[in-house]
């Protein structure tokens, strides 16, 4: 009896000496992937980069193969599970109703992909006798499908880290990821049915074949059928009984986790593969909830903590590189076939297709190549399959291709915002740039027919001369809502997008009729053209950016985002404009004016009226305030206008060692010297010839600025400012704290207030500005 207890007590020991082993090999593991991690951060590897490096190098260790040895059942055990909670979340992030609606424009660039690197794989993969022929069509077309697809949960995290999230490209690489990811991991899911891929690795009973695979379909399509139906109400339900903001109930945590795991864990009843129903489950489960966010957060908690250390020590363990045979040919070829297939039939498809979208073609490339990313699920495949179904050797191979799939993206991303960079200077559009013998171009947008007669006399005013004279684009800012989304039809031009809504079209032909009437009657040096801009909330200030910089326009003109009402004061406004307006002001590739209409429409023919439209502009300083002053110019020339510039300047012998404290000097340049220059060049130009008024005012504070602003009441209909006039100056120096509107600066804030005047009309006009996280491109830049 001591010799047994003995003997139990010694194997426990050394079960526990191993398991501790392991465990630290698991910990040198993730210090070893998270050092190189920082090592490489300055060359914006991603993550799966270093991690397949330092998983090979461990895996291949001699002296730590052993205890490998001893848990490799183990390994077996925690791949799969970890991989079926990878696929369930994967799933989850997928919405299957994509393939029932209209392909958008990422969608059609990633069939694109998908289908020439398909037929590519297809044709060329069977010379490189990776199978037997007993499987070789069955292998072909999954090792095609798997070549095609592309690793969505990389490519956005790879995206998104790289600050390009935001931007135009970045937008359809995401979501042409998104949809190569879910096509083709689709289509091995229903292909399993007729092909299990494990089968590669045993021999397969030829005997019964048609009925098993029937048998599987339905015990599939059953499966896909009760998720759908069922989980959204078990799953509303625990939302319904857990709100937000209170703990969840520990029981419907246990029920729901239960639900999930039955309905994966059933395929095992029917020989279907745990890791594939995992996902055929996930995809046909409610994205939308609190269940379905904490079982995503948990996962991905879990993958990158626990499961990703061990998957890389597994991938290195089965990765074993005296396998390899660096010195055969077919061994190279094998590997540099692979990578030649995704890399060229990725960048064959965008391009064509991105030349039909009328892409240009270095980003049509930069976009095949960063579809080629793959990840966890295909390093899987290559061990599982691919390695078992040949040799350890193609396995490998496969995993290096699949390493140099990704190890390049940081380059393609940085050649984008390279290019970016390079065209943001040829977009810089200014009216103080202006060359005053060119063509002023404005983009006139609206809101709808009560802007037009306000919007008429502006352009009128800011005509200038017949010659070099005006081109004005007239667009609606129309919110696409679920009623005109069937209705509407979005083209690639600038005037391609056309809504068969019978209101809609009312509205535009009313708006053109009165602004042609309008140009037919007297319009010398007009020219008018129109468009619309269509789009949601969310994306209207990006299309309306994309159609300032394809038109080079010079000058946005938005309405404010609040209307008169007959009572004389504004009303609430539409929020959703005014965060057009806010986005607008921000990423616009030319300057932008916001005008508040109070009495500027109810004023006709301004051209012909006995009595001189008075226009005031008031100059503190800084760059808006220098374009504002250039607009002004141009509006002095209408021999129906009345300029009057008016110049607030510090008083310095009041409280002059006060304002000395509160002077900020800006770091870049000398703003105050470029005021007096542009001032003094404006002075000599227009003032001294006497067709613009000029008066100063010498004041002490904000408070002194406040009480002279309130005294243009009646003096004038149309002030002109700059949006952040003054905004370095003691003059204006706490006006911020009290503001309503923050997007119409210190001075416009205060003339649009609804203590201010009734009949006063504000133009707030900002200098196109570059700014952002990327060194001088913003973050939603467009390069497409």
């Amino acid at each position: 009896m001591p010799v047994a207890i003995t003997q139990c007590s010694q194997r426990l020991g050394g079960l526990i000496f191993e398991l501790g082993l392991n465990f630290v090999i698991f910990l040198g593991m993730v210090i070893a992937c998270n050092a190189l991690h920082y090592i490489l951060r300055p060359f914006s590897q991603p993550r799966i980069a270093t991690d397949i490096i330092v998983g090979l190098i461990l895996g291949n260790v001699s002296f730590l193969r052993g205890p490998y040895d001893k848990f490799n059942k183990t390994f077996g055990f925690i791949i799969d599970f970890g991989m079926v909670c990878y696929m369930f979340a994967l799933g989850i992030e997928m919405d299957p109703y994509i393939l029932l609606k209209r392909p958008t424009k990422d969608a059609q660039v990633s069939f694109a992909g998908i289908i020439t690197t398909f037929f590519l794989a297809c044709f060329t993969s069977p010379l490189l006798y990776y199978f037997s022929d007993q499987h070789g069509i069955q292998f072909t077309l999954a090792f095609s499908t798997l070549l095609s697809s592309t690793a969505s949960p990389v490519l956005t995290r790879l995206i998104t880290r790289l600050k390009i999230g935001k931007s135009d490209i970045g937008k359809l690489v995401i979501g042409a990821g998104m949809y190569s990811d879910f096509i083709c991991s689709f289509l091995l899911s229903v292909g399993y049915i007729s092909m299990p891929l494990d089968t590669m690795c045993t021999p397969y009973a030829e005997k019964n074949r048609i009925q098993k695979s029937i048998k599987m379909g339905l015990a599939v399509l059953f499966q896909t059928v009760f998720t759908a139906l069922v989980s959204p109400i078990f799953i509303n339900w625990v939302n319904n009984e857990n709100p937000e903001g209170k703990p969840m109930k520990g029981s419907h945590l246990v029920l729901s986790i239960a639900f999930m795991v039955m309905i994966c864990a059933s395929s095992t009843l029917y020989a279907y593969t745990p890791i594939l129903s995992a996902f055929m489950t996930g995809i046909w489960f409610p994205r939308e909830g609190r269940v379905s966010k904490w079982v995503i957060s948990k996962i991905n908690y879990m993958l990158t903590t626990l499961f990703f250390p061990i998957f890389f020590l597994w991938m290195g363990y089965a990765a074993d590189f005296r396998q390899f045979h660096p010195g055969e040919k077919d061994t190279w070829i094998r590997l540099f076939a692979s990578i030649g297939i995704v890399i060229g039939g990725k960048v064959v498809g965008t391009v064509v297709y991105g030349a039909i979208l009328g892409f240009h073609w270095p980003e049509s490339i930069a976009i095949g190549l960063l579809l080629t990313i793959k990840g966890h699920f295909h390093i899987y495949m290559a061990i599982k399959v691919i390695g078992c179904g040949t040799s350890t050797s193609s396995g490998i191979g496969l995993i290096i291709a699949i390493f140099f799939t990704v190890v390049h993206a940081p380059s393609v991303v940085a050649h984008i915002i390279k290019r970016a960079r390079k065209r943001a200077p040829t977009h810089r559009m200014a009216l103080q740039l202006l060359d005053p013998s060119s063509e002023l171009r404005i983009l006139l947008c609206l809101h709808g027919l009560e802007n037009v007669p306000a919007s008429i006399n502006l352009m009128e005013i800011s005509r200038g001369i017949a010659d070099p004279g005006i081109l004005v684009y007239v667009t609606e800012m129309i919110e696409l809502t679920d009623q005109l989304t069937a209705t509407a039809e979005k083209g690639e031009g600038v005037e391609a997008t056309t809504v068969k809504d019978k209101a809609v079209i009312d509205m535009r032909d009313q708006i053109t009729s009165l602004f042609q009437a309008y140009v037919d009657e007297d319009g010398d040096g007009i020219t008018l053209k129109r468009t619309v801009a269509v789009s949601t909330i969310n994306n209207m200030a990006q299309d309306i950016c994309n159609l300032a910089e394809d038109l080079m326009m010079a000058l946005i003109i938005l309405p404010f985002h609040r209307t008169q009402r007959q009572d004389g004061k504004l009303d609430g406004g539409h929020q959703g404009f005014r965060y057009v307006n806010r986005k607008l002001l921000r990423n616009a590739p030319c300057s932008v004016g916001i005008l508040v209409n109070r009495g500027l429409g109810s004023i006709s023919k301004i051209s012909r009226s006995q009595v001189p439209l008075n226009v005031a502009t008031i100059f503190i300083g800084g760059k808006d305030d220098r374009e504002a002053l250039v607009y002004a110019s141009r509006v002095a020339q209408h021999p129906g206008v009345k300029l009057t510039v008016i110049r607030f300047l510090v008083d310095t012998s009041a409280e002059s060692s006060r304002i000395a404290a509160y002077r900020v000097t800006l770091p870049e340049e000398d703003e105050s010297g470029l005021d007096d220059e542009c001032f003094a060049q404006f002075y000599e130009r227009h003032v001294v010839g006497g067709r613009i008024s000029y008066t100063e005012k010498h004041l002490a504070n904000a408070a002194e600025t406040f009480t002279t602003l309130r005294s243009f009441e009646g003096q004038y209909s149309l002030v002109i400012v700059g949006r952040e006039g003054g905004v370095n100056s003691i003059l204006t120096k706490g006006m911020n704290d009290w503001q309503q509107c923050p997007e119409l600066g210190p001075i416009g804030d205060v003339l649009s207030g609804p203590d201010f005047s009734k009949t006063v009309s504000v133009l707030i006009i900002q200098q196109h500005k570059i700014k952002g996280e990327l060194d001088g491109l913003d973050d939603e830049f467009s390069i497409m």
